[in-house]
């Protein structure tokens, strides 16, 4: 079974909600990520998002566009991620996301791509910009590998847009709580209720949101609506204050513990 598939359920056999945690990929460096990845994962981290640096990374907000940077700057690139992760998979079995723009797989080759993600032991892509509409031959290799296929739900999303995302996803839906891009935010958006409850309608899927939540009171709230929270500029910004120093790993799931807590008790 897909490990996405597996945690949730055993989530739900648990009632506890899932924490999802972002990452930029390589920053600093692909081994600080690997290490940061097995941090997150004894800390309590359900999933792990992993960014795949790019020049361009239009639904980013700054925080996250620096890592990119920073990423690139490692000389990450993705057939050396993708070779940290299976690394990665002789220790750990955390399902791991890879967050990534269309591009990266349009160069790559599409099929070549998702085949080298599942020999590494990738459980699900996030592409960021390719629409539900433009993607059957996607998502058709996707089920072949046996990757889930997340999509994104926005606050703008119409009824009918929702149903179609909603039929043609798999591991969960990326519920993007605010208009605009990624970011921490001082307040959560008051409408998450209601957006959860309207993608219900449509889907059984879990639904993970995320966009702007970044201290526990917030994740504590979200997770009262939501079967998993998401928390991506908060971490990726402690990354970049202590990223240069050996103590980031410790650092950053100090950061996280309070965040995790506020979520499953």
């Amino acid at each position: 079974m897909n490990r996405i598939t597996a945690t949730f359920q055993r989530l739900r056999q648990q009632n506890q909600k899932g924490f999802i945690v972002y990452l930029g990929a390589g920053d600093p460096s692909l081994a600080t990520t690997q290490a940061l990845v097995l941090g997150l994962e004894s800390a309590g981290v359900d999933i792990v998002e992993l960014g795949v640096p790019f020049s361009d990374p239009l639904a980013d907000g700054l925080v996250n566009q620096l890592a990119a940077q920073r990423g690139l700057e490692s000389g990450t690139t993705p057939p050396n991620l993708l070779e940290m992760i299976r690394q990665l998979r002789t220790v750990s079995q955390v399902p791991i996301v890879l967050y990534v723009y269309f591009n990266i797989l349009h160069r790559y080759g599409i099929e070549r791509w998702i085949t080298d993600c599942a020999f590494a032991g990738v459980d699900g892509l996030l592409v960021l910009d390719l629409p539900p509409e433009e993607s059957n031959q996607y998502e058709s290799l996707m089920a072949q590998a046996g990757l889930s296929v997340i999509y994104l739900m926005a606050p703008t999303t119409p009824d009918d847009r929702m149903q179609l995302i909603a039929k043609r996803a798999s591991g969960f839906i990326y519920y993007v709580s605010r208009e605009g891009v990624t970011g921490m935010q001082q307040q959560v958006a008051s409408n998450i209720g209601a957006m959860t409850a309207k993608i219900r309608i449509h889907t059984d899927l879990p639904i993970a949101v995320g966009f702007g939540i970044s201290n526990a009171e917030q994740a504590r709230t979200v997770a009262t609506y939501a079967e998993a929270i998401v928390v991506g500029s908060a971490v990726v910004n402690q990354i970049a204050v202590h990223g240069r120093y050996p103590s980031v790993v410790n650092k950053v799931v100090e950061f996280v513990k309070p965040l995790i807590a506020a979520v499953k008790n």
